[in-house]
């Protein structure tokens, strides 16, 4: 037997009963009823009774339903206790429901606190006391404290010194506020296993983690060889060195990455995990992801688009050997015999990124460079004499943009020539908010990339492989 068919006959025999009783009460009134009835109606005033009884018993039942009517609808009453003490919407008699139409805001802070018990618990009723709720903590321990980092929603109303201020008056020193995004929700776990991922898929993620991974902070990868070939003598310990802003982590490909932020000192917390983020990097050596673009230009020639890195470092020596000194002086702005040097640092996937065009033959033909130049990102490009006017500088550029805005970069420079038309018109086309500086017969172009999105690439045959 089924439970189903169980319940069912559960119900039915409960269902005979509740009917037999109510049957035998029924009968039961009737008789005493009947019984009462004949009691008084022999009696001289009988019939009055009856009557009165009847009225009064009917007044009694309508007086019932109206009462049970009017309080099946009354709201529930008001919370007590020391829980409706606490809760500002009580005290000030706003109905919770009205809360939830407050325009919020998202803020991350953070604050300092003695490392005692009821120190945190102290800056969570001030936070209570102004209606912010707290979607995220983490605690950062300290030799003299604890440093406390919260994702706070907060009325728009309320102005950021003032929450400063009442933090300060609870015990908080130090304190830090800026304003947050919808990417900021992600728990801290979470961001730090796909930074993980991404340095793991990619050398050149490595700059880019530690950046989403520390806020707003300037990264230098510094190397041990200069570009003449003498040694720079930039070294760091294998476990780094932490100096309040400053943090210096030893480059797995040869010298320093040095991370710095101003504004606000790196806890211990910070530099382990930026540490482990480096390792990782150390223990998977040299990777770059190999996926081909194959694209047919106007004329019909087929090219692939790909990524480049150091092992490309012959192709690129290559191609420089077919570049005409004035391609070459217009690319590194410097002397001609000296353009074979920056090579081996342009194809570092430390340094930034690279793609490498090349004709069906294996030939490379053209090179396009991101370079992450602290807070800033620099984008560069080389196209061989032969193959240039052909749209493979525009096909690079608007590449390497969508690349960078992937990044999370807010704008790219490139620094050429006045005269090298070629580049400003591929940057003009971008259809991007352009600056111009000029210095020199130095023109320095920026593109800002914010939410625009980067324009269209041109409409060639494209496969993927």
């Amino acid at each position: 037997m089924t439970d189903v068919t169980s319940t069912k006959r559960a119900r039915r025999s409960h269902h005979w009963r509740r009917d037999l009783i109510e049957l035998a009460a029924l009968f039961t009134a009737v008789a005493v009823a009947d019984a009462i009835a004949n009691l008084i109606g022999h009696q001289p005033d009988g019939p009055y009774l009856l009557i009165a009884s009847a009225v009064a018993l009917t007044a009694t039942a309508s007086f019932h339903t109206w009462w049970a009517h009017r309080h099946s609808h009354a709201p529930p009453p008001a919370a007590e206790g020391p829980a409706a003490e606490d809760d500002p919407a009580a005290r000030s008699g706003v109905p919770a429901a009205d809360s939830s139409a407050v325009e919020t805001v998202l803020w991350r802070m953070r604050t300092t606190v003695r490392d005692a018990p009821g120190s945190l618990a102290a800056l969570c009723i001030v936070l209570a006391r102004h209606r912010i709720d707290i979607l995220t903590l983490q605690t950062h321990p300290l030799a003299d404290g604890t440093v406390d980092e919260f994702l706070l929603r907060a009325p728009a109303t309320l102005p950021a010194a003032q929450l400063t201020r009442a933090i300060s008056e609870a015990g908080g020193r130090s304190t830090w506020i800026e304003r947050a995004d919808a990417h900021d929700l992600v728990d801290a776990p979470t961001r730090v296993l796909g930074l993980a991922t991404r340095t793991a898929l990619d050398a050149a993620e490595l700059p880019l983690a530690l950046r989403q991974l520390l806020g707003r902070c300037t990264i230098h990868s510094l190397p041990a060889m200069s570009i003449t070939g003498r040694a720079t003598g930039e070294t760091a310990p294998v476990e780094g060195v932490l100096e309040e802003t400053v943090m210096r982590l030893r480059d797995p490909s040869g010298g320093v990455i040095t991370v710095e932020r101003p504004y606000l000192p790196f806890t211990p917390t910070e530099f382990a995990r930026a540490r482990a983020l480096v390792e990782l990097d150390a223990r998977l050596g040299p990777r770059v992801p190999r996926s081909e673009h194959v694209l047919t230009l106007p004329e019909g020639n087929a090219i692939t688009v790909r990524r480049a890195d150091r092992g490309d470092l012959e192709a690129a020596r290559a191609m420089h050997d077919r570049c005409s000194e004035q391609t070459l002086r217009l690319r590194y702005h410097g002397p001609v015999r000296d353009a074979d040097r920056y090579l081996d640092h342009l194809l570092s996937p430390r340094f930034g990124r690279t793609l490498a065009v090349q004709t069906a033959s294996g030939r490379t033909v053209a090179l396009g460079h991101l370079l992450w130049d602290g807070d800033e990102t620099e984008v560069a490009l080389l196209v061989e004499d032969d193959w240039q006017r052909r749209g493979i500088g525009s096909e690079l550029l608007g590449r390497l943009v969508t690349l960078a805005v992937e990044a999370g970069c807010e704008s790219v420079y490139a620094v050429t020539q006045a005269s090298n038309t070629g580049m400003v018109a591929a940057m003009r086309a971008l259809s991007l908010p352009l600056d111009y500086q000029i210095e020199e017969g130095t023109l320095v172009i920026t593109a800002r990339l914010g939410a625009t999105p980067v324009r269209s690439l041109p409409p060639y045959e494209q496969a993927e492989r």
